[in-house]
């Protein structure tokens, strides 16, 4: 396959923190390191400080619903280059930009559905009780992924929704963390108080990542001293929800922290606990994992495959807090078992990789452009983009 010119569309990407950011951000990384021209397509921040060489950013407003977050506003100025293929990862303005120009250049248009749209029509005030009633959000999506020459899913768990949509035989690719960053995490001073067991919740403090489960099952693990790192539009509340349960003083809320030092909390970390059931992977499970913590979390949508349950970990339903705080208690009252489950832990977040993903993503540009992977690179093809490792901040 010749060198291409990639262009990623993604409505969030740094200093946003999320998976999506992750998993554009390694996945364009492994695609340079190949030789392939890669540009991602994202956002401008007013607040962002230096940037990666691979990013181009888009005129954007603040988007008056969700503060923190930045709407992109193309312009017909903005878009005056042409790319081999158009990969998008978000349906939302940039990725609407980028099935357009895919159109108007009559090159291939690939999409990876990262996210469960239907699950954040909150904010849109107004638009959960329509879509409720009339599905109207299935239906667009399902029209803009329609269109799409491969659509890529992470999770086979997935694949129900994006067949509702109409979607013909999407292509399951797990996204991947990068393990050498994680282990490569100086140390910190630990946040977890002395003679405390030690859990971890890593997201975005949103609604739908449901966080005040996860304080509920706190409130059943005395002895605990829960760790959140993440920062969004709920903090607020899930800060009075530990007061009411009594827990405050069991839970440190600090916010953001670097990519480069996240690696760290999770190896200090003896549990992880997620309660999230809107995920089409959560990469987080995959983090914890990675790192050798057994995961407590929902089994749910994409997180039903995001742990083993019984070796790695153990999953619950959605909602069901008992559970959560029974399996929770168990894994740290059985030495033997959490032994077990760490080993099994990081056998099982070690199956995908960064550079396996760029091969399987290969792969599906290779089948929409007609193009053979068996052609070698040109030898020179490395040296004009050559490979680097920018900084993360999640």
């Amino acid at each position: 396959m010749r060198p291409l010119r990639i262009g990623l569309f993604t409505d969030t990407f740094l200093p946003d923190q999320n998976g999506i950011v992750t998993s554009v951000g390694l996945l364009s990384d492994e695609l340079r390191a190949r030789g392939h021209h890669v540009e991602v397509v994202a956002p401008f921040f007013p607040e962002q400080r230096g940037d990666r060489p691979d990013v181009r950013r888009v005129s954007s407003v603040r988007y008056v619903f969700l503060p923190t977050y930045r709407l992109a506003w193309p312009t017909r100025k903005d878009f005056e280059r042409q790319y081999d293929l158009v990969h998008t990862h978000t349906p939302l303005t940039l990725g609407l930009a980028g099935a357009r120009l895919a159109r108007k250049w009559r090159v291939p248009h690939v999409a990876t559905y990262h996210t469960h749209i239907e699950a954040y029509t909150h904010y849109l005030p107004g638009l959960t009780p329509i879509q409720r009633h009339t599905g109207v959000v299935t239906r667009i999506m399902g029209l803009y992924y329609r269109r799409a020459q491969a659509v890529i899913t992470p999770t086979a768990a997935m694949l129900d929704v994006t067949q509702a949509m109409g979607v013909r035989n999407p292509v399951v690719i797990p996204t991947a963390a990068r393990p050498e960053v994680l282990r490569s995490a100086p140390p910190i001073e630990s946040p977890w108080p002395a003679g405390t067991r030690r859990l971890l919740s890593v997201g975005r403090l949103a609604r739908e990542k449901r966080f005040d489960l996860v304080l509920d099952a706190l409130a059943g693990l005395p002895g605990a001293h829960l760790v959140v790192l993440g920062e969004g539009p709920e903090r607020g509340h899930l800060v009075a929800h530990a007061e009411r349960l009594g827990v405050a003083d069991r839970v440190s809320f600090l916010g953001v922290r670097p990519w480069t030092e996240i690696g760290a909390y999770y190896r200090l970390a003896e549990l992880f606990l997620f309660a999230s059931d809107t995920e089409t992977q959560g990469l987080v499970l995959q983090e914890a994992q990675l790192m050798g913590v057994p995961v407590v979390a929902v089994g749910a949508r994409g997180t039903l495959s995001g742990a083993a349950h019984g070796e790695s970990g153990f999953l619950a339903l959605p909602g069901d807090v008992p559970a959560l705080t029974r399996h929770a208690a168990e894994v740290l009252g059985d030495p033997a078992l959490w032994a077990r489950l760490s080993r099994g832990a990081r056998a099982f977040g070690a199956a995908w990789t960064p550079g396996g993903v760029a091969e399987r993503v290969l792969d599906v540009y290779a089948d929409v452009l007609g193009t053979p992977r068996e052609v070698a690179f040109p030898a020179e093809a490395a040296s004009l983009t050559p490979r680097n490792t920018p900084w993360y901040d999640r």
